[in-house]
């Protein structure tokens, strides 16, 4: 079966299973992927004292980790290597160890090579930690491969 022939969030779910295999980077911050379709995806990650920073608050670049992580989930659900061309992460409020952060992402626009994802990160209790958007590029390559019938 080709991969023409999968529905959106079958190849969606597929593209992440292929990516999911070599993230180390992901799985080492034992992030856990709770959803992706096409454009779309969720991952969520528990915040670790060794995140923490000289404030006792989750260290940004954690929190931008964790976002840039569902926005390639999202971005590359189309079975089209795709990467960050440009990324801006908002910080609104802090997070704390054991906080368990969940990031969504949406697809905003996507035009020839270039798309625009907004990722928007919430703590266990609802409240708005960060907001980041994340401008993708195709690259040459695919996920998947594609077997003929």
């Amino acid at each position: 079966m080709s991969t023409t022939t999968l529905s959106p969030q079958a190849l969606a779910q597929a593209c992440a299973d292929a990516m999911w295999a070599d993230d180390h980077a992901t799985k080492h911050l034992n992030m856990e992927l709770l959803s992706v379709d096409a454009g779309k995806a969720s991952i969520r990650m528990r915040i670790a004292k060794h995140m923490l920073n000289g404030h006792g608050t989750c260290h940004g670049g954690y929190m931008f980790t964790l976002a840039d992580s569902c926005f390639a989930f999202a971005c590359n659900t189309y079975n089209q290597r795709t990467v960050a061309q440009q990324c801006s992460i908002s910080y609104l409020t802090p997070a704390f160890e054991d906080d368990e952060l969940t990031a969504t992402a949406r697809e905003v626009s996507r035009a020839g090579r270039s798309g625009i994802y907004d990722i928007s990160l919430h703590n266990q209790r609802g409240e708005h930690i960060a907001e980041f958007r994340g401008l993708s590029r195709t690259i040459k390559g695919s996920l998947l491969p594609d077997s003929q019938p």
